[in-house]
């Protein structure tokens, strides 16, 4: 007479409800995890390294002001905002984002993008598509170059400052384009990040 092992049977049953149980959250909680992420990273401003003729520095700024600024008109270098005691949100980025070669700022849910490949070229901010106008590098020796071609560097301009429209003093302003990277021009091509 054979009789049925119900601790076996039992058992096996309970290690497969387990294991099917781990795998379906596991499977949820990947799908979260890029919400997760963007919550915890940190938001970081990229600044020009020579303050040039702005004391507070100058960051990669919306062009607009803080939270009413306007993603259709790009990008400049305005004077960075954390002399106020944080980073502002039209200048702040996604530290692990731009780890990834992509310059993404969370406010706005948009991304850092050239208008071209080529010299001369002006940022924008679009949807985020990892395509090859919005790969950027961030290099050791502190240049961004676009990563599909890696002679373009972001280049503050050499022109005087113009005022904006607030701060006390009056808050500078200069247009930001993509330039060749040369050692002449390290003085405005030469960034650091910082929260």
């Amino acid at each position: 007479m054979k009789f049925f092992n119900t601790s076996k049977f039992y058992n096996n049953k309970v290690s497969f409800i387990c294991v099917t149980i781990l795998f379906i959250l596991s499977c949820n909680e990947n799908e979260n995890i890029d919400d997760i992420q963007n919550i915890s990273n940190d938001v970081v401003e990229i600044y020009l390294l020579e303050t040039l003729d702005e004391s507070r520095g100058f960051c990669l700024d919306i062009k607009g002001y803080k939270s009413n600024a306007n993603i259709e008109n790009g990008l400049q270098a305005h004077t960075c905002y954390s002399y106020q005691g944080m980073v502002a949100v039209d200048q702040s980025f996604d530290l692990l984002r731009i780890n990834e070669n992509e310059f993404f700022m969370p406010s706005f849910d948009v991304c850092m993008e050239a208008e071209s490949l080529n010299k001369s070229s002006n940022l924008r901010l679009s949807s985020c598509a990892k395509n090859e106008l919005q790969k950027f590098i961030f290099t050791n020796e502190g240049r961004i170059q676009l990563e599909k071609n890696k002679k373009l560097c972001i280049t503050i301009s050499q022109e005087n400052s113009i005022e904006g429209g607030g701060g006390n003093p009056v808050h500078l302003i200069r247009n930001i384009e993509l330039q060749n990277c040369e050692m002449n021009l390290s003085t405005y091509q030469t960034w650091g990040i910082r929260s």
